[in-house]
């Protein structure tokens, strides 16, 4: 019988499920207005509509995320060292790319006091801290165009404004392809699924 560690709270949970509701409710919108045609997905108003309050949302549900880390202990899961980061980066990747198939133990167990491994730990704070302020001002920027300075350094400020956006919105797009495909990577293949409903990791 697997040995099961409570590491989700109720709060979690709810952030964690909202927040993939709606990044996939903006992906499949964002998508339908940046390829608008008769065709489309969902039609070019109800996506910008759609887009626009899913946003919003996602932007009221992020500070969940910020004030949660803030008051519990859980921010400091995403906080790592900078001293041997690179070594234990190196040493993590080498596990998925070749130990995890030849049946090695994790080199970074998952447990009470280590929620992350150390590249889930830098690709979650990248994404997290970085990526969604990024997509949360930009898009904010836009939706009140008024706020978008005409030039910056050269460049037209609606094009820059619109360059960041679509470029961070690539990069959460493809951390949750990536994000999903390694939560079957667990006790059992719906192991990881089933603990953001029940809280409970099942460790290896």
């Amino acid at each position: 019988m697997a040995q099961k560690i409570f590491l989700y709270p109720a709060w979690i949970r709810f952030w964690h499920l909202l927040n993939a509701l709606l990044c996939l409710l903006l992906i499949v919108t964002g998508l339908s207005m940046h390829y608008s045609n008769p065709g489309a997905l969902v039609g070019f108003r109800v996506s910008v509509q759609v887009h626009n309050l899913s946003g919003i949302i996602l932007s009221l549900n992020y500070l969940i995320f910020l004030v949660g880390n803030t008051i519990t202990n859980n921010g400091v899961f995403y906080r790592f060292a900078l001293k041997g980061m690179i070594d234990r980066l190196f040493k993590q990747f080498g596990y998925y790319t070749g130990g995890l198939f030849k049946g090695e133990k994790a080199p970074f167990p998952i447990n009470e006091s280590r929620k992350f491994n150390p590249l889930q730990q830098f690709t979650y704070g990248s994404i997290m801290y970085m990526a969604v302020p990024l997509v949360i001002i930009s898009g904010f920027i836009m939706l009140y165009p008024e706020l978008i300075l005409p030039h910056f350094k050269g460049l037209i400020g609606v094009f820059l404004t619109d360059l960041i956006h679509i470029t961070m919105g690539f990069f959460i797009s493809v951390f949750l392809i990536i994000h999903v495909y390694f939560c079957t990577i667990g006790h059992t293949t719906i192991s990881n699924f089933k603990s953001m409903i029940n809280g409970w990791h099942e460790v290896h």
